[in-house]
């Protein structure tokens, strides 16, 4: 056969359609290879893919309950919070009322005291009145018995007689000065 004869049947066919054994040769390695494929890597690939969405619809409820553990610790510590400072007013008041009533005990204690110090003061000035007023009338009595003596001209040396007309004396001047009142 002639080369150019052979060039030109093969251009009387089609290049887009292969020839037939290598249709059959291609479909048979392209079953072989998807078998293959199907058999031993399609199970992985859907294992994997498995996993993933396990993986991921328990990410999902682990978030979830960990978001509302979030939730519950939240409210908890809301509450610890409201009650802490109920706890805290509470011990506030308490303070004031305490604080109030030592306050209170003081002036009371302070006000004893002074009652105290005016009783004694009151005591201690009559005291001094009555020792002021024993020691005048001893000056007086012994002053109006040297004038009396200067003026009878006698001596008026008896102490008893003297004590009489000095108490005599004197209580007709406090009479007096009760009658001016």
């Amino acid at each position: 056969m002639n080369p150019l004869v052979q060039l030109a049947a093969e251009e009387a066919e089609n290049p887009l359609i292969p020839p037939i054994p290598e249709l059959v040769i291609g479909l048979i390695a392209f079953v072989i290879v998807f078998g293959f494929l199907a058999k031993k890597l399609l199970p992985n690939i859907n294992k994997v893919l498995e996993e993933r969405r396990e993986a991921i619809e328990g990410g999902i409820e682990k978030a979830d309950a960990a978001q509302t553990e979030a939730q519950s610790v939240l409210e908890q510590y809301k509450a610890q919070l409201a009650e802490a400072r109920h706890e805290a007013a509470r011990l506030r008041q308490e303070a004031q009322e305490q604080g109030a009533s030592l306050i209170a005990e003081m002036r009371a204690e302070g006000q004893r005291q002074r009652e105290e110090i005016i009783a004694a003061g009151h005591a201690q000035i009559e005291a001094d009145r009555k020792a002021a007023s024993h020691a005048l009338r001893q000056d007086v009595g012994k002053l109006a018995t040297d004038l009396a003596g200067k003026l009878v001209g006698e001596s008026l040396e008896d102490h008893a007689r003297q004590s009489r007309t000095i108490d005599r004396f004197l209580g007709e001047l406090e009479e007096k000065a009760e009658a001016a009142r």
